[in-house]
């Protein structure tokens, strides 16, 4: 007790100090309680919530969009000038990656995207300029979209067009077995199939689509090695070809057979002296550029003994022997019923695999005849070349067959 009275005089002074309570707390071990505010928390489901917004980055709130009428039961949005995502969306759009990963292709241009909406393509964005654009397409098939009109200025930088038509949209890639192609392209079709072996430059490749697409082919094969289709040089080339024949695309060689009619008959286009005896390795890799000068056409195409060890070109492809192949102009008759022609890329030719099918089927190397002097021709005109001559051939064909019918010889 008398401790206590001793030590009350210092405690007193003390607790008038700043902070004295928690110095006189620590000298006479007295356990002071701090008050705290009570914390309330939300349910559960509330917590979780807060937790991933913390979590994963916030991002802003997607701007306001006026929304319009185009049409009975047709409507749109108008983007707000500070929505810069939909640039960023088209410029990943073009790459393949993207076509790939997510199944979509970007389409520019009223003409494609009418094609693409009239075969059944489906859509998935429309951006477009103005409203009159939506009046050229088939409103019934708009539906479906997400319709966004946009500054001119905006769907310009976005285009690759010197001159854009203010419509770009995107689409989920095409499923050739899933079109529906144009009755006038189907009537038209002849038993003449194309495929492409090794093409990847974008420009000759949409304008080979376009050529088959106009002989009236019955469908086109790429094999593995030939530039993506849906890239969008290659859609402005083939002018619509992509909606109006069948294209499988990515074919290893040995799925091609699979592809083609019982009892097709393929031959390739070729540029090589069928006189010449060829090395194997020049024929992988200088062969399929079609024209050539004239040569001595009976004498077939054969391959020197390879030595041991074999040989590997450029491209890592190892030497093989080379079938026998018999040479012959390409205006000569080579067509029946189905036939098959292969045209090979300009930097490499056909490959091996190609010489080999066609070889396997009783095919023949299409020589077409250039001045002395001229290296070959371009992929893209040597198959329209060959197509439309096939096409000629075919259809003097079924004349004389229908002639035959009409007016049968009598014995």
């Amino acid at each position: 007790m008398a401790a206590l009275k001793k030590l009350t005089p210092r405690l007193s002074r003390s607790l008038l100090r700043p902070g004295g309570l928690r110095e006189a707390a620590g000298r006479c071990g007295v356990r002071v309680l701090r008050r705290s505010p009570v914390r309330v928390l939300p349910p559960q489901k509330e917590r979780g919530a807060a937790a991933e917004a913390q979590r994963s980055p916030r991002e802003p709130p997607p701007p306001a969009v006026e929304r319009s009428s185009a049409g009975p039961g047709l409507w749109y949005e108008k983007a707000a000038p500070s929505d810069r995502r939909l640039g960023k969306v088209v410029t990943i759009a073009k790459s393949k990656k993207f076509r790939d990963h997510h199944g979509k292709v970007l389409l520019e241009g009223h003409r494609l995207i009418k094609d693409a909406l009239e075969a059944g393509a489906v859509p998935q964005t429309l951006f477009f300029s103005a409203v009159g654009h939506l009046k050229e397409l088939p409103e019934a098939k708009l539906k479906r979209a997400n319709l966004l009109k946009v500054k001119f200025e905006d769907i310009k930088s976005w285009s690759d067009l010197i001159a854009p038509q203010g419509l770009i949209g995107i689409f989920s890639k095409p499923d050739h077995a899933k079109m529906s192609y144009p009755a006038t392209q189907l009537t038209s079709s002849l038993p003449l199939l194309l495929i492409c072996d090794n093409i990847r430059d974008p420009g000759n490749l949409g304008t080979i689509l376009r050529s088959a697409a106009g002989a009236g082919c019955e469908k086109v094969l790429l094999t593995k090695g030939c530039v993506d289709p849906w890239e969008p040089k290659v859609l402005r080339a083939g002018m619509g070809a992509h909606f109006r024949l069948p294209i499988v695309t990515n074919l290893d060689w040995e799925s091609v057979p699979s592809n083609l009619p019982a009892g097709i008959k393929v031959c390739v286009a070729d540029n090589k002296d069928p006189g010449a005896q060829v090395e194997t390795t020049s024929v992988l890799m200088g062969a399929g550029r079609a024209g050539s000068a004239p040569g001595n056409l009976k004498a077939p195409v054969k391959s020197k003994p390879q030595a041991a060890p074999e040989h590997e070109d450029k491209e890592g492809a190892t030497g093989v022997c080379v079938p026998e192949l018999a040479a012959q102009y390409y205006y000569e008759n080579w067509t029946q019923t189905p036939v098959a022609v292969v045209i090979g890329g300009e930097t490499h030719g056909l490959s091996a695999d190609a010489l080999h099918l066609a070889a396997s089927t009783g095919g023949k190397r299409l020589v077409i005849p250039v001045v002395p002097g001229v290296d070959s021709l371009n992929s893209a005109i040597a198959a329209g070349i060959v197509l439309f001559e096939g096409k000629r051939q075919l259809l003097r064909r079924h004349k004389q067959e229908d002639e035959r019918q009409k007016f049968p010889v009598v014995a």
